[in-house]
């Protein structure tokens, strides 16, 4: 799959393509769906098919202070629409000035000269444009003129944990910041994954027979509520069983808010410095101070045994 960084990174002799536009944080099942259709109209019409979206995220610059937490970073998101088939993403840096094209100007600039577009596949709610002010009824009668089709995918609406509401981005951050990495999983295809680098923290699950990866997460990252958790740490390619903390370490009276790992049953590991994902499959209990470290460790063991018994039961229903 080609990665393009800006319009000047598309090829002079780029022809027509299938086009979807969007933030797509996350690659939920709901951008699944659009992108996977326009993947399929790709195939159908013997083109490519590309995916266009913004770095930072437009409400950065449209409103500084308010960027969301990121389900996703940008890599992440390239690998999940190559699995979906995807020939091409274009991520455009999203600027004051780019903030302000016309909805007009911004079709025949992306869409038009440079991505010679064919058939633009979007959700109901697609907005771009100054202002926003561009819709999927303003998109379609510019296709008309700039000879592309328009294709709207209503997306499906999601089970319990969505409460009825359709897929979303937004949904999606609510469960994980109140610690329902189940329901986020519901909505996204897969468990939320939190990456970055491993550092060294105070070594104290060394010390105390549960030696942690302590992550150092990518800015504005989705970080699920303080807690115990079950899921998997991936490392150069493996996924090994974790048990997962994130919070302040009450129990040392800990200030700063970290997501830690232990690769169960796995001591030997020497991870400084490596890049890793932390995938959270289910809660398991909420974050506490305990009267003692005897207490403490007899409350880790029982997280480590009961995070296995949760992901065992998980790897045997897959």
């Amino acid at each position: 799959m080609q990665r393009w960084r800006g319009l000047e990174d598309i090829p002079q002799d780029w022809g027509r393509s299938v086009v979807t536009i969007g933030s797509y944080d996350g690659v939920h099942r709901g951008h699944q769906l659009i992108i996977g259709r326009a993947v399929d109209r790709a195939r159908e019409l013997g083109v490519p098919a590309v995916v266009v979206t913004f770095d930072p995220h437009p409400s950065e610059v449209v409103r500084p202070g308010s960027h969301p937490p990121l389900l996703a970073p940008h890599h992440r998101r390239a690998e999940l629409m190559a699995d979906l088939g995807v020939d091409a993403v274009l991520v455009l840096p999203f600027t004051t000035a780019f903030s302000q094209l016309s909805p007009t100007d911004f079709i025949v600039k992306v869409l038009v000269d440079k991505l010679h577009a064919r058939a633009v596949i979007e959700g109901p709610n697609f907005r771009f444009g100054h202002r926003a002010a561009g819709n999927v009824q303003l998109l379609t009668e510019l296709g008309g003129t700039y000879d592309y089709t328009v294709e709207v995918i209503d997306l499906y609406v999601s089970g319990e944990a969505g409460g009825g509401e359709p897929f979303s981005s937004t949904l999606t951050r609510r469960l994980i910041a109140e610690g329902d990495v189940t329901g986020a999983a519901e909505i996204l295809g897969r468990p939320h994954r939190v990456e970055g680098v491993v550092v060294r923290g105070a070594q104290r699950g060394r010390e105390l027979g549960f030696p942690t990866a302590n992550v150092e997460t990518l800015p504005h990252t989705a970080i699920p509520a303080d807690g115990v958790y079950a899921g998997w740490l991936h490392v150069s390619g493996e996924a090994m069983p974790a048990a997962i903390s994130v919070g302040t370490n009450p129990q040392f009276n800990g200030t700063e808010r970290t997501v830690e790992a232990y690769a169960i049953d796995r001591v030997d590991l020497e991870l400084y410095g490596l890049y890793v994902g932390v995938d959270f499959l289910t809660y398991v209990r909420g974050m506490m101070k305990f009267d003692s470290i005897d207490e403490l460790l007899v409350a880790m063991a029982a997280d480590v045994k009961r995070s296995s018994e949760l992901i065992a039961a998980h790897d045997n229903r897959s």
